[in-house]
């Protein structure tokens, strides 16, 4: 098979042949269709994830059908469409695990970190890792949606905001178009912020009810105004915004930290105790919470706007992603 590896870190894709994985008793060997390129990535390609095991092959938001499945499997069969997102597996022992907290498994796995990924014609997973496709979506579709969908929507319905609520997205960009497709179809009062007047009519499109412009406008005002936010999700790593959008909370809101940036920003613990608000992050999820986005974008017609490239195109897609061209995700489609 082909698949496109990273031979060390900071080195460039290499498409190279493979010999086709074997599952073993509790996996099954997927033949991938799509992958989406993910900024997760650049953990991958630049040696950022701590116990990287190099050569490696990358992705984590891999769709294909199962070819083939061990010898324990039982409860999926040669020809289901399955995806694979970041949870890439899980212990079953330590306590998060006997708890059910398996996104928060003490040894879990990342598929594309921990084993080889979707960059590739064939790949093996867990079955724990599985999540069932559903047919009005296609491949190239569904694959963001199992880490910028699942992250997102995830972290909405467990937010505590309830159907009227107001819900502020910060960014609109890979996390954020969906994001602000999600809260709308879930009957959130939804305002979408940016710091670029290009994109008010996409916001407005996705379903958004009010469009800030942050750089002409004052949110904190604006939300507060609108009676104060239920919930902010803040998805760009923007950390100044991020930092001042605190002051949009409402009584009991809660800011939600999906920005995955390395960067500090600062909160007035004043602004916090005064209206009993919070500040927090969530993780994407597990394979059954994956399945969960997918039925409900699905059900709700909630697509990511992606671009798409051939496997042996890795390295342009993985440079259209990391300098931000890309409108809105990158996914690799095999065949």
């Amino acid at each position: 098979m082909k698949a496109a590896q990273i031979k060390e870190p900071g080195s460039n894709f290499e498409i190279v042949d493979l010999p086709v994985p074997e599952p073993s008793r509790n996996e099954v060997l997927i033949k991938v269709e799509a992958c989406g390129i993910c900024h997760s990535d650049a953990m991958v390609k630049d040696g950022l994830f701590p116990g990287i095991e190099y050569p490696r092959v990358p992705g984590h938001e891999v769709v294909g059908i199962i070819e083939e499945t061990g010898s324990e499997i039982s409860n999926w069969k040669k020809g289901d469409r399955v995806g694979v997102g970041w949870h890439g597996g899980h212990c079953f022992q330590c306590d998060p695990c006997r708890r059910g907290d398996f996104i928060n498994c003490e040894n879990g796995q990342v598929a594309g970190i921990s084993y080889d990924g979707g960059y590739a014609e064939y790949m093996t997973a867990p079955q724990e890792a599985l999540a069932r496709v559903p047919k009005d979506l296609s491949s190239e579709e569904a694959a963001p949606l199992l880490c910028a969908g699942i992250t997102t929507f995830n972290a909405l319905r467990n937010s505590g905001a309830r159907p009227g609520d107001l819900v502020a997205v910060q960014g609109i960009g890979g996390l954020g178009h969906l994001a602000v497709q999600y809260a709308a179809k879930m009957g959130f009062k939804t305002v979408a912020i940016s710091t670029s007047d290009d994109k008010k009519k996409l916001a407005e499109d996705l379903g958004a009810h009010r469009f800030i412009n942050a750089k002409k406008e004052n949110p904190v005002e604006i939300l507060q105004e609108m009676g104060g936010a239920k919930v902010v999700v803040a998805t760009a790593p923007n950390t100044d915004i991020i930092g001042e959008i605190v002051g949009g909370l409402g009584l009991e809101g809660n800011l939600i930290v999906l920005a995955a940036t390395g960067e500090t920003f600062e909160v007035s613990p004043f602004s916090l105790i005064m209206g009993r608000k919070k500040v927090s992050g969530w993780p994407s999820g597990t394979a059954k919470d994956s399945e969960d986005t997918l039925n409900f974008s699905a059900m709700t017609g909630t697509k990511p706007m992606i671009e798409t490239f051939s496997l042996d195109e890795v390295n342009k897609a993985y440079d259209h992603m990391i300098n931000n061209k890309a409108r809105f995700r990158t996914v690799l489609k095999m065949g």
